[in-house]
């Protein structure tokens, strides 16, 4: 099991040695939306396979590389490939590269995913800004011993995701003419996608989009003290009244159409950024 400290500082002196980029920014993409560095000026690239410590993903379009490089003159590490519960993996595993960017001093993580819609105005390929989340995953990557040197015992989870960074993507989506809005992700367990009484359940506790990762990263990216920007990419819209079937292929095809929508806002995000500026207490 993938969790101790000094694997993780092991692996972040790993990738210290192979680039001389000191990232500010980590970007951890999700199913079908891998390739993120089309707009990166590209320095160095790792497959997961060569990193000491590091898990494989094992679901398609998850290319499972690592790039580094700058993004509008930022320096970023992008995770081309995330892991998931639904795979094996234990929180501890689904998390570890929050933890390499947490021993690398990286300030800023954007988490993107691909998600299905539970409000019947959404529209497949459609970006939302994450405001909030819900786990109803049955886990959570900080339970047991508490290493006090990664965050504190009890994090407070009252602002996950940083208003500032969905208030500035917003805007830029706005005027990109982006299809955005704003809600709350819920994050399931998986691999089996939901029934209509679950979506009704989803809705009437207040989810807006539902899918499979991306809660995980965001608890251990608030313990490790991070700003996080949360994107979900509408892949298809729940119906409960009228169930259609989905299925991962056609999950990726949507998210793939998105993409270039994605990279661009998640361009103009970073470029937006201050770099300097102190992460929260």
């Amino acid at each position: 099991m993938v969790h101790a400290k000094g694997e993780a500082v092991e692996t972040a002196e790993f990738i210290r040695r192979r680039s001389d980029v000191q990232p500010v920014v980590g970007i951890l993409t999700g199913t079908g939306l891998g390739d993120g560095a089309d707009q990166m000026r590209v320095s160095s690239t790792i497959d997961y396979s060569h990193i000491p410590h590091m898990p494989l993903p094992t679901v398609q379009s998850h290319t499972g590389r690592l790039v580094l490089g700058e993004i509008a003159d930022i320096p970023v590490i992008l995770f081309q490939g995330r892991f998931h519960l639904y795979e094996g993996y234990g929180p501890a595993a689904v998390t570890f590269p929050i933890r390499i960017l947490q021993e690398l001093g990286v300030e800023h993580l954007i988490l993107t995913n691909a998600a299905g819609g539970v409000c019947p105005d959404t529209a497949p390929g459609e970006i939302m800004i994450i405001r909030d989340h819900i786990n109803l995953t049955g886990e959570n990557p900080l339970a047991g011993p508490n290493d006090d040197n990664w965050g504190i015992r009890f994090p407070d989870m009252s602002s996950v995701y940083d208003t500032a960074l969905a208030e500035a993507a917003f805007r830029a989506g706005c005027q990109e003419k982006i299809p955005i809005r704003m809600g709350v992700y819920a994050g399931l367990k998986g691999p089996s996608l939901e029934t209509p009484a679950e979506i009704r359940f989803l809705k009437a506790i207040g989810a807006d989009a539902v899918g499979f990762s991306t809660v995980q990263e965001a608890i251990v990216a608030v313990h490790a003290r991070m700003r996080i920007l949360g994107l979900s990419v509408i892949t298809n819209v729940h119906d409960p009244a009228n169930p259609q079937p989905a299925t991962v292929d056609s999950v990726i095809a949507t998210a793939g159409e998105a993409a270039p929508r994605l990279r661009n806002l998640i361009t103009r995000a970073i470029a937006g950024l201050d770099s300097k500026q102190e992460p929260p207490s």
